[in-house]
């Protein structure tokens, strides 16, 4: 399995208290059934992680009038919204909630030029619910397309994750297989998108990041 680069740092230190946990519990535990126990949720933890940080190798078709999801997850809001952050205006907001057990890197949704890109730090509440994405940790980072209009995302973090990873930088040019960044362990994604934006989406549906086609942008 490989893995991504966010992860390589926090699974050196997981191998590291791997080998160490073995090491004790060789020289200390007698108990063998004591042993095993210890041994084996110590042997999940360490899968879980692996699996955290895993990197799925996938092919992107990219189209410069179909928005593809930035997150792997399930779609967990669909709303008129005022962004006020950036754009100014009312927009179509897709929002996409990535559970500790889905793949954690985030695409660009369309090509274009990154034009804006602010961290803000912040609380953790559980990046399910509404007030996250005003309270919590995030980065917002706007992206301008061939035809002038700009679609923004917003990174967030969730009651569990601690750490925002980006990969991109105002001035960048990018495209729908270019890595926006990593959120480590649960977040949030919302996506700003134009009103006349044809979804293809609905609440509750689960999304693959740089595959599910989220809508298409409208002449």
């Amino acid at each position: 399995m490989k893995v991504h680069k966010a992860g390589i740092g926090t699974i050196n230190y997981a191998t590291a208290a791997l080998a160490v946990l073995i090491v004790l519990s060789w020289f200390f535990i007698t108990e063998t059934v004591i042993k095993v126990a210890v041994l084996s949720v110590a042997a999940v933890l360490y899968f879980i992680v692996i699996q955290f940080f895993r990197y799925p190798q996938r092919t992107v078709i990219k189209n410069e009038k179909l928005i593809l999801s930035p997150a792997d997850g399930k779609v967990c809001d669909i709303k008129e919204f005022v962004e006020n952050e950036y754009l100014k205006s009312k927009c179509l907001q897709v929002s996409i909630f990535m559970s500790p057990t889905n793949v954690h890197i985030n695409w660009v949704p369309v090509p274009g030029i990154v034009t804006y890109m602010k961290h803000k730090d912040g609380e953790f509440y559980a990046a399910f619910k509404d007030k996250s994405a005003e309270e919590n940790e995030r980065m917002t980072t706007a992206i301008k397309m061939k035809d002038g209009r700009e679609i923004v995302m917003r990174q967030i973090a969730g009651a569990m994750a601690r750490r925002i990873i980006n990969y991109v930088t105002v001035g960048d040019e990018v495209d729908q297989a270019t890595e926006v960044g990593f959120i480590r362990f649960g977040s949030r994604v919302d996506l700003f998108l134009p009103l006349n934006t044809k979804l293809n989406i609905k609440l509750g549906q689960k999304v693959t990041g740089s595959q599910t086609i989220i809508g298409e942008l409208q002449s």
